[in-house]
């Protein structure tokens, strides 16, 4: 944990991005770096108001039990580490979003 979804325009490079948002993950201390997950989906049809604006929407699926405190924290690491890509004319949003512990399943086969 945490699972983040990067969703993108698609003229922007996913490596950087995967990077920055793992590095951002690492920096807020609530999970082991092994533990962070991160994958991207790029979007080419894709309408942000009137004008064309690449954009960047990160959501980190997390287990429930951190306060409010780490959450906001979490979302301005990974805010932050996506600014340092250095990415202009662009919108950039985070968003954590709590897992139920009792509704979590997960099997890892070797």
């Amino acid at each position: 944990m945490p699972h983040c979804i990067i969703e993108h325009s698609n003229d922007l490079a996913p490596k950087p991005l995967i990077d920055a948002v793992y590095q951002g993950s690492l920096e807020s201390a609530l999970f082991q770096p092994d533990d962070i997950k991160t994958r991207t989906i790029a979007y080419q049809h894709y309408q942000s108001g009137e004008l064309p604006q690449s954009f960047v929407h990160v959501t980190a699926k997390i287990l429930s039990g951190r306060n409010i405190e780490q959450r906001k924290q979490l979302a301005q690491l990974i805010l932050q580490a996506i600014e340092k890509v250095g990415l202009k004319a662009i919108s950039l949003t985070v968003e954590i979003v709590q897992i139920e512990n009792e509704s979590y399943a997960k099997i890892v086969k070797a």
